[in-house]
C-alpha cells in the first residue's frame, strides 16, 4: 500500500488520557490514533469517539483512558491490500480510517483522504452499479 510511505506512525497506548490523545490528534492533524500495547494493535481511537463516547457521555477527558472509549479489535488491512479493497471496507463499515497490520504488528493507518481521485471514482462507479442491480 503506497500511501503508507507518506506517513509516520502516530499512536498511543491504552492508558493515555483522552485529553492527551485529543491534543496529539490536533498537533499531528489526524482524525484517529491506533492504540498499541507492545507493538500489537489493541484498538482505534477517533474524533467520533471523543464526541460520542466522551463528551456526550459526560466523561472526564483528563482522567478517562482511551482504552475505555476506543473501538477494540478494529477491522484492519494488510500491507498488500489494494487501495480499492481498502476503500470498499471503509465504505461498507462506515469507517474513515483503517489500521494496516502485518503479523499482528501495526505498520500504519490509512484514511479516506489518503486515496486518489481515480480510486474513489472507481468505488463510486461500482457502488452505483450495485445500487442499480439491487
Amino acid at each position: 500500500m503506497d500511501v503508507l510511505n507518506e506517513h509516520a506512525v502516530v499512536f498511543v497506548d491504552g492508558q493515555t488520557s483522552v485529553k492527551e490523545a485529543a491534543c496529539l490528534m490536533r498537533e499531528k492533524d489526524v482524525g484517529a490514533l491506533p492504540v498499541v500495547e507492545g507493538g500489537a494493535l489493541q484498538g482505534i481511537f477517533t474524533v467520533n469517539d471523543v464526541t460520542c463516547r466522551v463528551v456526550a457521555a459526560g466523561l472526564d477527558a483528563g482522567t478517562t483512558p482511551v482504552s475505555a472509549v476506543m473501538t477494540a479489535d478494529p477491522d484492519t488491512i494488510g500491507p498488500k491490500t489494494l487501495a480499492l479493497e481498502a476503500l470498499r471496507l471503509m465504505q461498507d463499515g462506515g469507517y474513515r480510517h483503517l489500521p494496516v497490520v502485518d503479523a499482528g504488528q501495526l505498520l500504519g493507518l490509512v484514511s479516506r483522504r489518503d486515496f486518489y481521485g481515480s480510486e474513489k471514482a472507481r468505488l463510486d462507479d461500482e457502488t452505483a452499479i450495485w445500487e442499480l442491480i439491487a
